[in-house]
């Protein structure tokens, strides 16, 4: 069975810094990050133990265990790469097209991203992801790591709201963690990124032409 691994940050713990504190990062990444993805191979595991075993009846709690952790760890690996020790800023080219065309402006985007994070009650991310049978961009608010996705959304860019990404360094002032990270968002990456989704066709047709 493959198993997932958690991916190392493509910069230093400190690099971030004064957005984001190393000591968070060496916690987000080394402690809760590490744990999805020990979580999704146990329980990858532990599936295949109760398909051996006909034990079926296990299936509905294994089955959210492995949404839940391997969101976690799909959630984290873009998350990483979104940020930057030298970034921020506006995107540029397609990308920026696309967020003027489905927001109006960046400055909308940004407010509504801000707004999903901040009203998301306990745990959550707030994303910018690509809706392929519409061709266009939506910001949506993700419960825990898996809960109120739109479903055929791909991630483009991810903004962590559980209060391990910000309370050691914000404390309880989370608006002020959202907004740091437009001083360190990755641009470049996130709009790569958007151009592998836009060659995407879903195939459903289920909005109007």
């Amino acid at each position: 069975m493959i198993n997932y691994v958690l991916p190392d940050l493509p910069y230093a713990c400190n690099a971030l810094e004064p957005h984001i504190s190393a000591r968070i990062m060496e916690l987000h990444h080394g402690k809760h990050h590490a744990a999805y993805v020990a979580g999704a191979n146990r329980t990858l595991t532990q599936l295949e133990e109760a398909r051996a075993s006909e034990q079926f009846d296990r299936l509905p709690l294994l089955e959210r265990s492995l949404a839940f952790n391997l969101s976690g760890h799909l959630l984290h690996s873009v998350f990483w790469r979104c940020l930057t020790p030298k970034g921020g800023g506006q995107p540029d080219g397609a990308l920026q097209r696309q967020i003027d065309k489905d927001f109006g402006s960046f400055r909308a985007f940004k407010a509504q991203m801000n707004a999903v994070a901040g009203s998301i009650m306990g745990a959550g991310w707030a994303a910018l992801v690509w809706e392929p049978d519409a061709r266009r961009l939506l910001v949506t608010q993700i419960h825990d790591h898996q809960s109120n996705m739109v479903q055929d959304g791909m991630l483009l860019l991810v903004m962590d709201a559980w209060e391990h990404a910000y309370y050691l360094q914000y404390e309880n002032r989370k608006a002020e963690f959202f907004d740091a990270l437009w001083n360190v968002w990755h641009w470049e990456d996130i709009g790569a990124r958007f151009e592998l989704a836009t060659a995407v066709k879903s195939g459903l047709r289920v909005a109007a032409a």
